[in-house]
């Protein structure tokens, strides 16, 4: 009687066991694990191009992954040489100088398909004229973003930036549909 209940209790542990990971299996990837971007900001030359002001960041791609990055002065990595990809240092320096091109290494959840959507927030009083920016997907270098260009002061304390996701040809011309962000708790962290 008493192997007949060990029996019956190994199988159902077994199917049990079995239920788990097989529903594991079906949880989407991105669910699973966060990534490591480096993204690239130009700051323009420009007298006054320069600012301290806190600078965010919104990135992702069009299957609604959505990382944002709030005080992106504060997970400065290194400073790189404008002219070709070479490091200059990597001593922390106060990133967004008038002629110096910054990169910066954050966290968030995995994009799935290429970044094709970049939005700059400054919130102060300075202004500011990045270049380009761009995003770089580490683990996986074809999620990467193509080059976004700004080359005009940024609006203060409004969302700014490109998407180049879902767009439609018309005998109108290219119809861009409009994205709506919800509000997300910010929990990107930098990489040490």
């Amino acid at each position: 009687m008493e192997i007949k209940n060990r029996k019956g209790l190994i199988i159902a542990c077994c199917i049990f066991l079995h239920a788990l990971l097989a529903g594991g299996e079906n949880l989407p990837q991105n669910m699973k694990r966060n990534c490591t971007y480096t993204v690239t900001i130009q700051t323009k030359c420009t007298k006054g191009a320069d600012t301290s002001d806190h600078v965010s960041l919104r990135f992702g791609d069009t299957k609604s992954n959505d990382i944002v990055v709030q005080h992106l002065n504060s997970k400065h990595v290194r400073k790189v040489d404008p002219l070709q990809p070479v490091v200059l240092d990597d001593i922390p320096r106060k990133p967004f100088q008038a002629c110096s091109v910054d990169e910066f290494q954050v966290r968030g959840q995995c994009v799935e398909s290429p970044v094709c959507y970049l939005y700059l927030k400054l919130s102060g009083n300075d202004d500011w004229r990045p270049g380009f920016a761009q995003v770089e997907a580490v683990e996986e270098s074809h999620l990467s973003s193509r080059y976004f260009y700004f080359r005009r002061y940024l609006p203060r304390n409004v969302w700014h930036g490109y998407d180049f996701c879902d767009k439609e040809v018309t005998p109108f011309g290219i119809r861009h549909k409009r994205k709506i962000f919800a509000k997300k708790p910010a929990a990107e962290t930098s990489m040490p």
